[in-house]
């Protein structure tokens, strides 16, 4: 089977790796152009570019793969599918028929929940306590298309976004191989989104990611775990200055205070919430490392009753 590969980052490269152990011909991947860390001007590929060509694959980086002259080069190609894992461009129809059998995405969720940029994030965000990935069939609406298959996963009370995506896209690795393979046979069935229970799980924004302690202590805790590692919670400082925020346990066996209000209890730093005060496990102050939360009590020596975010 001739398949063609768009993704880029790490979460990306299961798939990739399940397509080419599965014995399928990747006849060139598809990335974005290497691109400048966060600080520095050099130049970085993609994860999946650099995987890519330490397997001796054909890579492609176009700065808009609607450009009709890689339109054409795709369609010379003559893929049998397409396989998508987190490409981060849009696909034009004219894209979308340069293969025999059509592009398959893998999502990060049980569609039609959650369709969009940060499907994972969200559902974590909203204490979903069951998520899962899909593999469908591209066509023009953002994550419409019919389903293929689908997998499930718990999400832990202590996962991270990140930790429920490693899991994800390792399991949706064996999800993608078999949607392609059943596509090959002719034995796949593209089982079009119903309308119910259809969300939408749009980027989340800086001033989202705004850690707001007014809030109940274990919508703070789902909100920081959905926003770690990427973008990063943050809050303000007494002194005015930005710090991102690890994730945090709800206390309820501890006192409150004024929402924001920090103290250290014996070994914990905790923060007053709406409800319960929530322990901190790490933070890291702009221009710093993440540190130990009691680590970084000890140093910023603050004032009894002080607060973090705005007040």
């Amino acid at each position: 089977m001739r398949v063609l590969f768009a993704g880029t980052p790490d979460i990306a490269l299961p798939t990739l790796e399940g397509i080419l152990d599965a014995g399928m011909e990747v006849v060139m991947v598809v990335t974005r152009p290497d691109a400048t860390g966060r600080r520095g001007t050099t130049l970085h590929p993609s994860p999946v570019k650099a995987f890519a060509e330490s397997r001796g694959l054909v890579v492609r980086t176009p700065e808009r793969a609607s450009d009709p002259g890689f339109v054409d080069e795709v369609t010379a190609l003559e893929c049998d599918a397409a396989a998508v894992v987190a490409f981060g461009q849009i696909l034009t129809p004219e894209l979308l028929a340069s293969t025999r059998l059509g592009w398959v995405n893998l999502h990060f969720s049980l569609l039609p929940a959650w369709r969009g940029a940060a499907p994972v994030q969200r559902a974590i965000m909203a204490g979903d306590e069951v998520t899962g990935a899909s593999t469908f069939v591209i066509e023009e609406g953002v994550d419409t298309g019919p389903v293929l298959g689908s997998l499930t996963e718990a999400i832990g009370p202590r996962d991270t976004a990140g930790d429920l995506l490693a899991r994800l896209a390792q399991a949706g690795a064996s999800l993608m191989v078999d949607s392609l393979s059943m596509l090959r046979d002719g034995t796949a069935s593209a089982i079009p989104q119903g309308e119910d229970g259809v969300s939408y799980a749009s980027k989340v924004t800086r001033d989202e990611a705004e850690v707001r302690w007014d809030l109940p202590a274990h919508i703070v805790d789902r909100r920081i775990r959905g926003l770690t590692p990427a973008p990063g919670a943050w809050t303000t400082l007494p002194d005015g200055r930005v710090a991102k925020l690890g994730p945090v346990t709800p206390r309820p066996d501890l006192a409150g205070g004024a929402a924001g209000t920090v103290t250290k209890v014996s070994s914990a730093v905790v923060v007053a919430t709406g409800t319960d005060p929530v322990e901190m496990s790490w933070i890291a102050p702009a221009g710093r490392r993440a540190t130990d939360a009691e680590a970084w009590w000890r140093g910023a020596r603050l004032p009894e009753g002080a607060q973090l975010g705005e007040t």
